[in-house]
This record gives structure tokens, C-alpha cells and sequence, in this order.
């Protein structure tokens, strides 16, 4: 296992390679939108929670999703492992199409996608000890024999840094570190091909995340996992992700490879997510440029019209106000922005053809 207390760098794999895979999940143009009631019951609109995501991720492929709070990156794992059931759009696991299937069809496809949720303590039943949570999940889908499920239970828990004595204790008997690693072993027990891991750090104290993110990337490669991580810190994932999809109010906004996006970033957004990122260095610190966004994150029940992020914007003109943008291929990187940042103007034969 990586050492618990920095995060390790991550290599991508071979891009041609993965290009060769047909991918396992694809969303395409997917919308979650609620309905808005205020106290008394009447409506108050429609909250655009999710409103038109495209993307894939290949066989053994870590995609991170980012963004700051009420962007819908939450919603969106929720979808995936439907949880929710989409306004509309269509996800497709292995290539079949399991967008609005009955739950008693979707059943067979809980053992191969699973989902760590961010808070630690409120995904874990307190009246029920921690082997009998995990226990009930190989129970429930005959993943082994009944009397190897509390041998299977301590392997489970012993591969996320728990001692066999912890099966026996209730969620409340853990710190918030501990109680994460039960839900991992959890989502683990019937090995499963995709993990959404929804914001799995957030909750938990500085000095910990990193053990965690360490967890779940020696648990991708040794299980071969397919790994969708939520998360808002940018600086984060660049350890573990192979790509990186940049949400903000329900849309994508940008999607590359975590190198690319980190060093020559197109979207704004994007831009001052990366200069939000601490530095250990306190000189190179001091001299980088930090950008504030003004302003708040406008309402999803009434989204600005033309691009959402023109309202904080410091490259805003009028034309980000009325038309939206989409998502524009830049050489392999693809953003939504009429003034796209680091690309590369079209050449001069390009333009007279």
C-alpha cells in the first residue's frame, strides 16, 4: 500500500489503448430536473440540477468530476447508480441502455456498480454492527456461501486497513477516517467493475483525506476498478484521476486529461479553480495570482441564459449573455466558452479555407 500520508502521482494509461475499449458507462445529454415546492406546498419552479452532461469512461478509467457546491455533481453519481431516476437523457452500462429499467432489471447490475457516499456516518445503519452490514450485502446477492461470510467480512475489512475485531462494533464506535473505509469495504464486497465515490474525503479531517485517496487508488489498480470520484477540490484528484470533467450549475464545462487541464487550463471556470489550489512553496505562493469569483453561485431553479458562467466571469461580453456555448472540441480537450483560454489560434490556412 502507498504511503498514507501524501497522495501519489498517477499515470494515465495509454490513451490509445483505452480509445480501442468500447467505454463501460456513457451519459448522454442527461437532465435531472425537481420540482420546487415552497412550505405550504406550492410550486416554485424547477430546480435544472443536471441539465444536458455528455460523457464516457472507459474499463479501468478514473474520471473526477469537480465542482463547488450545487453544481450537481452529486445528483449526477446519484443518476448513475439510479438513485434517482433521470428527467431524461439516456446512461448506458456495457452498452446496454439501463436509463429508466425497472428496479427488479437494474437488480443483477447492483454488484457491478456501487457507490461510496460522503458522509461516512449517515450511509452506515447505527442500530446494526459493522459485520452485519457488510455481511447482508453478500447475503443479499449469494456472493458466497453463507458460512463464509464472516470470513469474507474480516478479508473485506483487513483490505481497507481494519482489524477483524472492528466487525463486531457499531459505526459509532469509529472516527470519521474509519467509518469511510467501512463504506469502501462495503462497496467493495461484491467486486464490482464501477465506483462512484461521491466526495469520499469531504467530510473527513485534513490529515486523513489523504490516506483515503491513497486507499481508493491502490484499490483501482489492484481490483481494476472503474472509478468515478465527486469532488471539489481540483488539487486533489490530479493524484488520482486519469481525466477530469469541470462542472458548474448542472453543465459541463470543460473535459481533459488531468495534466493538460492543470497546466493549460480553457475554461475560466477552470482557471480559478486552479488558482485555488494551496502551494507548499510560500514564495511561489506569494507571487501567483489568486482569482476571487464575485458574486454567488446563481439559483438552479432560475439559470442565467447564455452561458452560466457569465455572471462571475471576468471575460464576459454580450455575446456570453445571450448565446450559450457548447462543448467545443480544442485538440483532444473539450470547453464551453466563446473566449477559450491556451488554445491556439487557427492558422491563417485554416481561416481562408
Amino acid at each position: 500500500m502507498s504511503d498514507p500520508a501524501t497522495p501519489q502521482s498517477h499515470e494515465a494509461p495509454d490513451s490509445t489503448a483505452t480509445a480501442e475499449k468500447p467505454p463501460l458507462l456513457e451519459v448522454e445529454d442527461l437532465v435531472m430536473h425537481f420540482a420546487a415546492t415552497n412550505a405550504v406546498g406550492s410550486s416554485k419552479g424547477v430546480v435544472h440540477a443536471v441539465d444536458g452532461v455528455t460523457f464516457s469512461v472507459h474499463e479501468e478509467e478514473t474520471l473526477a468530476i469537480v465542482g463547488e457546491s450545487g453544481c450537481g455533481k452529486t445528483t449526477l453519481g446519484r443518476c448513475l447508480v439510479r438513485l434517482y431516476d433521470p428527467s431524461s437523457g439516456t446512461i448506458r452500462f456495457r452498452g446496454n441502455d439501463v436509463t429508466h429499467v425497472s428496479e427488479r432489471a437494474f437488480r443483477p447490475l447492483r454488484s457491478e456498480i456501487q457507490m461510496v457516499f460522503q458522509d461516512p456516518y449517515s450511509s452506515l445503519n447505527p442500530r446494526k454492527r459493522v459485520g452485519a452490514i457488510i455481511g447482508d450485502v453478500l447475503r443479499a446477492h449469494d456472493a458466497c456461501d453463507r458460512g463464509d461470510v464472516a470470513a469474507e467480512v474480516e478479508k473485506l475489512l483487513a483490505r481497507v486497513g481494519l482489524r477483524p475485531e472492528h466487525a463486531s462494533r457499531r459505526p459509532r464506535s469509529f472516527s470519521g477516517g474509519q467509518r469511510q473505509r467501512i463504506g469502501i469495504a462495503r462497496a467493495l464486497a461484491l467486486r464490482p467493475r464501477l465506483v462512484i465515490a461521491d466526495e469520499p474525503v469531504s467530510a473527513l479531517d485534513v490529515s486523513i483525506q489523504a490516506q483515503i485517496v491513497n486507499l481508493l487508488d491502490d484499490l483501482h489498480e489492484e481490483y481494476g476498478l472503474t472509478l468515478v470520484l465527486i469532488a471539489h477540490d481540483l488539487g486533489l484528484v490530479r493524484h488520482i484521476a486519469d481525466r477530469v470533467a469541470v462542472m458548474y450549475l448542472g453543465k459541463l464545462v470543460e473535459v481533459g486529461t488531468t495534466d493538460a487541464l492543470n497546466e493549460r487550463p480553457i475554461h475560466p471556470y477552470t482557471e480559478a479553480l486552479l488558482s485555488a489550489i494551496p502551494i507548499p512553496d510560500p514564495v511561489a505562493s506569494a507571487k501567483r495570482k489568486r482569482i476571487v469569483l464575485e458574486g454567488d453561485l446563481p439559483s438552479p431553479l432560475d439559470p442565467p441564459a447564455g452561458c452560466r458562467f457569465h455572471t462571475r466571469c471576468r471575460y464576459a461580453t454580450d455575446v456570453c449573455r445571450t448565446v450559450e456555448p457548447p462543448l467545443v472540441d480544442h485538440g483532444g480537450r473539450l470547453a464551453a466558452c466563446h473566449h477559450p483560454l491556451n488554445v491556439d489560434p487557427p492558422s491563417k490556412e485554416a481561416t481562408e479555407t
